[in-house]
């Protein structure tokens, strides 16, 4: 759970219970693709069923939501919770008295409160294509909606493409050090395990440092970013372009997860602050989609932070746009950040 902080009672009592549900989330969305592929079938895994909360829920998606909705009546029958998922939001349920769950008026119940992107990464995992990703992000009791400054137990757990054997969890607690497991995928057998920890290396070559562009009208702006920080540290750092690498994993969880492991050297989504500079609109990453995945990607040592340095903090709820950059290690977040910041100032307001 972590070697620097202990876990309170709360943690250590739902940390178990959470990792149960992430397995049940998983082999419900592997299920599901094994079947499709196996039909030949893709695209009924992919088909869209209706708009959620947060976004667009596919049938894979469906089928994960009624699972969870199963795990927390069941567990609404014992004791208060709220739950939020990108399908649903948040709902507050707690036992009824008589056996059964009732809807709670909100958050004041002295339960926790439990954001959850079950699939994190659909679009990847329904074609098949890359693995998806689980991410839990808990906060103690309250009487509202909580912050990320608020979450003090992250789990990030990968689901794979119907191709894998093994899957990859990472587990922190906010201000302690990130737990990396590899896994059998059959009974979950443990294959290694270490604390993470992406040490100091502070280089601007050899490895990847994407800037993720999702949606299309705003590639254009992106790529003068990208550009604009690769030619800064050429001429003020000496980066070796040629070794200058880029990766658009459309899952804000598997980066976050893959900047913790050290393969991503950098990552940057400021799609929401590229929107709110011009004020337009646009696809953004969600509160819940990365709130347990920075917990976990700074108990590694990657820096986590707001566009141009700013301090990130965000509700967790479906609607919130989030926008942020990722360093591997502070050594790095030294070296990249004032040549990142002086490319995104140098955008051009037409852009």
């Amino acid at each position: 759970m972590g070697a620097d902080i202990e876990p309170s009672d709360c943690e250590r009592r739902w940390a178990p219970r959470l990792v149960r549900l992430c397995g049940q989330i998983r082999a419900e969305a592997r299920s599901a693709m094994a079947a499709a592929v196996a039909a030949g079938a893709l695209d009924l895994a992919a088909r869209a069923v209706r708009q959620g909360a947060g976004d667009v829920t596919y049938a894979v998606d469906a089928r994960v939501e009624a699972a969870i909705e199963r795990w927390t009546e069941a567990i609404a029958r014992e004791e208060a919770l709220s739950v939020l998922t990108e399908d649903s939001g948040w709902r507050h349920r707690g036992p009824d008295g008589r056996g059964g769950v009732r809807e709670r008026p909100g958050f004041d119940h002295g339960g926790p409160r439990i954001a959850l992107d079950p699939i994190d990464g659909t679009r990847n995992l329904m074609c098949d294509l890359r693995s998806a990703w689980t991410v839990v992000s808990f906060a103690p009791p309250g009487a509202c909606a909580p912050r990320l400054r608020d979450v003090t137990l992250g789990i990030v757990r990968e689901i794979p493409a119907t191709r894998g054997a093994r899957f990859r969890p990472l587990v922190a607690l906010a201000g302690g050090a990130c737990a990396f497991e590899e896994r059998e995928l059959s009974e979950e057998k443990l294959v290694r395990a270490r604390a993470l920890d992406t040490g100091d290396d502070a280089r601007v070559d050899h490895g990847y440092f994407p800037i993720f562009r999702y949606s299309p009208d705003q590639r254009p702006a992106l790529a003068h970013i990208e550009a604009g920080l690769a030619e800064r540290l050429r001429a003020h750092e000496g980066a070796n372009l040629r070794h200058f690498f880029d990766a658009q994993y459309i899952s804000n969880a598997g980066q976050l997860f893959l900047l913790a492991v050290g393969t991503y050297r950098m990552i940057v989504d400021v799609r929401g602050w590229l929107a709110a500079r011009g004020g337009a609109t646009t696809v953004a990453s969600h509160p819940y989609d990365v709130a347990g995945a920075i917990v976990c990607a700074r108990a590694a040592g990657c820096v986590v932070e707001g566009a141009l340095g700013a301090e990130l903090d965000f509700e967790l709820d479906v609607v919130p746009p989030v926008s942020f950059v990722g360093f591997a290690n502070a050594a790095t977040a030294r070296r990249i950040r004032p040549h990142l910041e002086a490319a995104l100032r140098a955008l051009p307001h037409a852009t």
